[in-house]
């Protein structure tokens, strides 16, 4: 594992009411897989310190240099690490991060299996950086995109996952919303089930690799779901958090 790394912040956008990406710019920053996270270290005038792991939400482009890497953050009320990232860094603040780390959650363009990613509300940020990733690398394996959020308001990267849905080879985006969908959705409000993932993911002859990714409980009853529909639960990787992320 690598030491901290001093990072600045270079550009920062709001993903939703309480989301935010930061775009850091990391000296000698190694390059990373998509999948893979890393850790922020702030430190306060007194000494005292607070670390959080964050995914990566972009993809590592050596050619163009890759000495910068994005951020999602989802703030955490009385968070100590989230509220800062998402409120108040700026442009040219400088934090601290450990990466990347992480080895099994990660994809790699070299894999030649159908792809399926199913993210729940902000566990779509790794996902993104696979998309991003498979795109970067003219990857030609099919890749499924299935975004559970609370409602559109809630949304990640709405736009670009717009234009990709539409633009990227062997991309196909669908949402599943919880709580409110938009007027023009046809489908049914709710929880994952098995219904609707047998709608919206590869079927089990295809044999994908299926990435989940959320909050604990979202994780685990995917990932039985999965399991119960027949996938081969080797092919399925998870990367969970839980509420005391901050």
């Amino acid at each position: 594992m690598s030491g901290w790394q001093r990072a600045t912040v270079v550009g920062a956008r709001a993903e939703t009411a309480s989301a935010r990406t930061l775009r850091l710019q990391v000296e000698g920053w190694p390059g990373h897989l998509p999948g893979q996270h890393v850790d922020v270290r702030l430190t306060a005038p007194d000494g005292y310190t607070a670390t959080r792991s964050y995914s990566i939400a972009s993809a590592f482009d050596g050619a163009a240099g890759g000495d910068e890497i994005e951020i999602s953050v989802e703030e955490v009320a009385d968070g100590e690490v989230s509220p800062y990232l998402v409120q108040v860094a700026a442009v040219g603040d400088a934090v601290e991060v450990r990466g990347p780390l992480g080895g099994w959650f990660v994809w790699r363009a070299a894999q030649p299996e159908p792809l399926q990613l199913i993210g729940g509300g902000s566990g779509v940020v790794p996902l993104m950086s696979m998309v991003r990733g498979h795109e970067l690398a003219g990857a030609r394996a099919p890749v499924r995109l299935l975004y559970s959020v609370r409602d559109p308001a809630s949304v990640y990267y709405r736009d670009e996952l717009t234009r990709r849905a539409a633009e990227q080879p062997g991309l196909q985006v669908d949402f599943a919303y919880t709580r409110t969908a938009p007027p023009s959705w046809d489908g049914v409000v709710g929880r994952l089930d098995g219904a609707r993932l047998s709608r919206w993911t590869w079927p089990v002859d295809a044999e994908p690799t299926t990435y989940v990714c959320g909050p604990t409980g979202f994780v685990e009853a995917v990932a039985d779901e999965l399991v119960r529909a027949g996938y081969d639960p080797r092919r399925i990787r998870t990367e969970r958090f839980g509420p005391s992320g901050s």
